[in-house]
């Protein structure tokens, strides 16, 4: 990345290379560029949606102004930053999408009577009028690419749009204003602390709670393109077997799959081969993929809309389960099937987790691992099972891979599920290299699948149905890709 030429920054210390223009350049700089507006810019689909979500959040909060940042850069090192992802709830009641997204842009609710006007402040294109098209290294459109106008960012969110600079002045008037605290740093200190702000991060998380029908098909969108990408892995599964640092292999097979159709991975990816598949967060992914052993993916796409999948398949790198390992599997796939049954309106949340503990306790029981019956495993003040399956089995999935997580625990985890809730089902055993209550043959497996599901009217649909999980289908599948 070649920045040594930079002019100027608009946020860093100025460097001792860093020259003021002349004149003549400046003007030669402004001179001699074709017009290159964009036309007939379409609004998105969103649109509607969005206006619809901000309703609600406006009938919730009467009076009061409302701020939600997109949020800024990340810095990865020195003058160097992450990809800019905005802040979901921003994304939610903006539209906005994709590369569309310019960092430190705000939305704005703005009292009206009972509703209120929404305004998007950002940072619009740096015509050739002015010198921050070239000059401004952070958002200067030779440095980091076009943006859209005011004109053109209202006609595609149907929002009306303002200068970014405008903000300050709105934000210093002394209204009533909430926004959503230690999103953007610099709208922190010109919002005054509200006793309210807690309760509005938990109501735009808790409206996320139910997805429409926009959201639901995009869902889909970020399930289908996550199928493609584990078609992806299996194709590098050979070349990752002779790769040293093998898994690393897997996860650029995922990520480029990711970027090709989507906007990025919705979360780092898992690549667990052999016993680091017993390491629930494994994201080194550093390992050999070795022959004779399991590896699990736990992989999303997220697509331009934001919303992403989450998907765990566990595959036997020769394309084929071992007796050990099949039993294993068997027992996890029957689990996942008891959780998938227990998802209806108007069961608890909870429920879920239930279910899928039931059956693996047992399954361990049978196995004479445990030291108790299945059934004492199961009171919560001894959960001896839970040595092997430490986690719960399903969340909230949408916009974040672990959606509305600032929702209040009754209206999570001690809810009744309601139809168009999007969730994970993701029962996991995980039996430890050094682990002496089982059997060599079995040490060192860790098994886990996951899928995502919509509650339904009554029952659940499971939108990642079309990626295979029984032991026989992994094996055809991967027959099938790798044309064996």
């Amino acid at each position: 990345m070649n920045n040594e030429n930079a002019d100027v920054t608009t946020d860093k210390p100025k460097r001792v290379h860093d020259q003021v223009p002349s004149e003549l350049f400046a003007n030669f700089m402004k001179s001699g560029w074709t017009p290159s507006e964009l036309t007939d810019i379409a609004p998105l689909e969103v649109v509607t949606y969005a206006y619809s979500r901000r309703q609600v959040l406006s009938a919730a909060y009467k009076g009061i102004r409302l701020v939600l940042p997109a949020g800024g850069y990340k810095v990865r090192a020195n003058d160097t930053d992450y990809n800019f992802r905005p802040h979901s709830a921003f994304v939610y009641y903006s539209g906005v999408q994709g590369a569309d997204a310019t960092a430190d842009a705000v939305l704005v609710l703005e009292p009206s009577g009972d509703s209120h006007i929404t305004y998007l402040y950002m940072h619009p294109r740096s015509t050739r009028d002015t010198d921050a098209f070239y000059r401004d290294a952070k958002y200067g459109e030779l440095w980091v690419g076009r943006r859209f106008t005011l004109d053109e960012a209202k006609s595609r969110y149907q929002i009306d749009t303002l200068q970014l600079t405008d903000l300050e002045a709105l934000l210093s008037d002394g209204k009533e204003t909430l926004t959503l605290r230690s999103v953007d740093p610099v709208v922190d200190p010109k919002v005054k602390k509200h006793d309210r702000e807690e309760e509005f991060a938990t109501f735009v998380s808790e409206q996320r709670l139910c997805k429409d029908e926009y959201e639901v098909r995009e869902m889909q969108a970020a399930v289908d393109a996550t199928a493609l990408g584990f078609n992806d892995v299996i194709h590098a599964m050979p070349a990752a077997v002779e790769t040293p640092r093998g898994e690393r292999v897997l996860d650029a097979a995922f990520y480029g799959r990711a970027r090709i159709l989507g906007n990025d991975l919705g979360y780092n990816t898992i690549v667990g081969a052999g016993s680091h598949a017993c390491v629930l967060h494994w994201i080194r992914n550093d390992g050999d993929v070795r022959r004779g052993e399991l590896v699990l993916i736990d992989a999303g796409v997220e697509v331009e809309s934001f919303y992403t999948a989450d998907i765990t398949r566990t595959l036997p790198v020769d394309g084929k389960f071992t007796p050990a390992q099949r039993a294993l599997y068997m027992l996890v796939y029957e689990s996942q099937l008891a959780g998938f049954a227990a998802i209806k309106p108007g069961v608890l949340f909870s429920e879920i987790n239930k279910a899928c503990q039931a059956v693996l306790a047992k399954g361990l029981a049978d196995m004479g691992v445990l030291t108790v019956s299945a059934e004492e495993s199961l009171k919560p003040e001894v959960g001896l099972h839970r040595r092997w399956t430490l986690h719960g089995v399903s969340h909230h999935l949408g916009l974040d891979v672990h959606d509305c997580a600032q929702a209040r625990k009754d209206q999570y985890l001690d809810a009744p599920l309601r139809e168009g809730m999007v969730l994970t089902v993701e029962p996991g055993l995980y039996i430890q290299p050094d682990d002496e209550l089982f059997a060599p043959e079995y040490r060192g497996i860790g098994i886990r699948i996951e899928d995502d599901v919509v509650v339904t009217a009554d029952g659940c649909r499971n939108i990642s149905e079309d990626i295979p999980r029984h032991p026989d289908e992994i094996e055809k599948w991967m027959r099938s890709v790798l044309g064996r």
